[in-house]
């Protein structure tokens, strides 16, 4: 079978879907619509969803890293995560919080802090679906799941695993956040909420109001999508008003790249020259500020 072409339209639908409506009956409908028929669409639609089968970049059991589930203190119960540093390393690290897109925390996500662990970094990976039994293994449910948290109460538990990864005694007490679409933007609103955190690197993530520049302390790497003009709409007002308050901040746009560019286990929006880009990018970033 011959694989479907993906337009820029069908990407954008999927992207109302995951973000906006989370409506999937009208998803398809309108998928349907772009492609002439509904055979079409049920072939296009797993290609535009990320597909958990692909493999990860540093498997679970690679020697050089040493991974498990932990639970730690959030800000009105207990959190769990990912925690994972780089084998054999018995001194302090500087540590890095990876938060996941809005599909929960999975195992695209646990291989990204995998890969912040050969960077050198000890990296936790928070389930902030924890509050409420947390990431299913339905997709569709994560994502309703996620839609339904308090967002004051969602960044207060972000702010505990920043004082909490402060604390720990393997850490150098400097820490750094590294979110995704979602993630993103909790990463944004942590970076106002804690004034600990020492840097703060965001994937196409929404930003803070405005007005709440001024309590940001942290340093910021802003990765954004060319073609994400539902996040990108943003920029212009929070760049100015980090500048206003003489913040320290980057801002890389990658043109032709979509919302998601990073996620390699996503064949339509994947871009491996964005990501790679932003990749090299946030590492340097890290090695700098928390250094």
């Amino acid at each position: 079978m011959q694989t479907p072409t993906i337009t820029q339209a069908m990407i954008d639908a999927y992207d109302e879907y995951t973000h906006l409506t989370l409506d999937r009956r009208r998803f398809m409908e309108k998928l349907t619509r772009l492609t002439g028929s509904a055979a079409a669409a049920a072939a296009i639609a797993p290609l535009l969803a990320a597909d958990p089968a692909r493999a990860s970049i540093v498997a679970a059991g690679d020697k050089r890293i040493e991974g498990k589930d932990i639970a730690y203190p959030g800000a009105e119960g207990a959190m769990k995560g990912y925690l994972v540093r780089p084998a054999g390393q018995d001194g302090k690290l500087p540590a890095v919080m990876v938060i996941h897109e809005n599909r929960g925390l999975n195992e695209h996500i646990r291989d990204v802090s995998r890969r912040l662990a050969l960077e050198g970094f000890m990296a936790l990976a928070p389930d902030f679906l924890s509050p409420a039994g947390g990431t299913p293994s339905d997709e569709e449910k994560a994502r309703e799941m996620i839609s339904a948290l308090d967002p004051a109460k969602t960044t207060a538990n972000a702010v505990a695993t920043v004082d909490y990864l402060k604390g720990r005694p393997d850490g150098t007490g400097k820490v750094g956040i590294v979110g995704f679409c979602w993630g993103g933007s909790l990463a944004n609103r942590t970076a106002v909420a804690a004034p600990d955190l020492a840097a703060c690197v965001a994937y196409y993530g929404m930003q803070p109001d405005a007005a709440d520049a001024a309590k940001i302390h942290a340093a910021l790497l802003l990765h954004y999508a060319g073609l994400d003009k539902r996040t990108n709409a943003g920029i212009p007002a929070f760049r100015e008003a980090l500048e206003k308050n003489g913040k320290d901040f980057r801002i890389y746009v990658y043109e032709g790249a979509n919302h998601a560019f990073n996620n390699d286990t996503s064949a339509a929006r994947y871009d491996k020259k964005a990501a790679d880009l932003a990749w090299e990018r946030t590492v340097g970033f890290l090695d700098e500020y928390l250094s």
